[in-house]
């Protein structure tokens, strides 16, 4: 009896801690369910899903780890299969790796906008990627990066590496992924590790079936946020799901602008996650739909979306209350 006791009250234990444990995997992760980031070139039209042709990322590394690193890119190269053509393939990206003092502290690094020092810290690491079989749909890794050489940052709790993408030349989207890893050649997640961003650039499902998530964090501070998206071309609703929101939707932008939408935040959802769910039209058939979001609190501060949702993905814990229907 005691034994089983104490295995009981181990489980039970485990039960709480686990959804805080971050293990970061692919980014985007499977709990966005997110297909692919994209950045397009700096000739395209920003129509087509992209607002800044730059997207940028920070992993966080915990001070416990000792190993080297590898940030690794999947399909890095515009061209073949998944890319999306404007005409005949011509972009380039360029991917920039960097750390040390400055990456994640400056304040322009977290700046939606690639202006000013937004390249801040020290590079350690770039290359140009253009339509190159190579890379199509295979794997590219930087590094190997020792977990110090990101700047230590309490704030975020570990080492923090910056990854920027973007587009030099062309017209063409370009869709890729990361994974960081232990290893140069296969993904072997890092426990304890996440990564996060300011803004978020991404390729919706094409099947309506398919729901896309984000999750930024409502830290003790925050008393409401404002919701704003870009080019969502009317692909269907964007709700909101916390521990005390069931679904509520935000405004949602047409083809080529912004719209935004403000929600009020109550003393349940602080220091939790909140899940923005992308749901697609079930009418009309959109595909190769590209997006645009990012979030501010009541102060008009950018909030960082984790791949891995901190305290784990939030569930609706409120009630609903039926109202009887009087007898006539």
């Amino acid at each position: 009896m005691i034994k089983i006791t104490h295995i009981y009250l181990f489980i039970i234990f485990m039960l709480q801690i686990l959804p805080n444990i971050t293990i970061a995997q692919s980014i985007p992760t499977t709990e966005e369910n997110i297909p692919y980031l994209v950045t397009f070139g700096t000739q395209s039209e920003t129509k087509w899903g992209d607002d800044d042709f730059c997207e940028t990322f920070f992993i966080v590394i915990p001070a416990t780890q000792v190993n080297p690193l590898y940030i690794r890119v999947y399909d890095p190269d515009c061209g073949g299969e998944l890319d999306e053509p404007k005409g005949k393939f011509d972009t380039k990206t360029s991917f920039l790796v960097y750390g040390g003092k400055g990456c994640i502290s400056d304040p322009d690094a977290k700046n939606i906008d690639p202006k000013g020092n937004y390249k801040s810290g020290n590079l350690l690491a770039s290359k140009t990627f253009d339509d190159n079989s190579k890379y199509d749909k295979n794997w590219y890794s930087f590094g190997p990066f020792n977990p110090t050489e990101g700047e230590m940052s309490k704030e975020y709790g570990g080492y923090v590496f910056k990854i920027i993408a973007q587009g030099v030349s062309g017209d063409d989207g370009n869709l890729f992924r990361y994974f960081v890893s232990t290893q140069p050649d296969e993904n072997k997640a890092i426990e304890g590790s996440n990564a996060f961003t300011f803004e978020y650039t991404f390729r919706m499902h094409d099947n309506p079936s398919n729901v896309s998530h984000i999750y930024p964090y409502i830290d003790k501070d925050v008393v409401s946020i404002k919701v704003f998206n870009f080019d969502w071309d009317n692909d269907g609703l964007i709700r909101l799901i916390s521990v005390s929101k069931n679904g509520i939707t935000a405004k949602v932008s047409g083809e080529g602008n912004w719209e935004s939408s403000t929600h009020l935040i109550v003393a349940e959802e602080k220091n939790t996650s909140i899940d923005i769910q992308f749901v697609k039209n079930r009418t009309m058939a959109i595909r190769n739909n590209n997006v645009v979001i990012y979030v501010t609190n009541q102060y008009g501060q950018l909030m960082p979306f984790y791949v891995s949702p901190i305290g784990g993905i939030p569930k609706f814990k409120g009630k609903i209350v039926a109202t009887p229907i009087k007898k006539k």
